[in-house]
């Protein structure tokens, strides 16, 4: 009896312990999954300010051609008012 009695409160220690690094793991498992899913969220972004950054050039283009298509209107319109053309 004596045996039995003995390797019961080592059983417990035991299994306490399991008990403790099951939930570490899982403590563990998820803050990983956060940390992945920031990670995902980080890339996203990168690559979204990738993709505007080599858009740039054709928006200053866009916007160049504007202002010069709007110059042109205003002075053909100005040469109209007096007269020229």
């Amino acid at each position: 009896m004596t045996d039995q009695t003995a390797i019961a409160p080592a059983l417990k220690d035991i299994l306490a312990r399991i008990d403790r690094n099951q939930a570490e793991t899982g403590k563990l498992n998820e803050e990983t999954r956060k940390f992945v899913a920031e990670q995902h969220k980080l890339m996203a972004e990168a690559n979204k300010l990738r993709r505007d950054h080599s858009f740039a050039p054709i928006s200053i283009l866009v916007a160049v051609a504007s202002g010069s298509a709007g110059l042109v209107v205003a002075i053909v319109s100005l040469l109209k008012s007096m007269g020229v053309l």
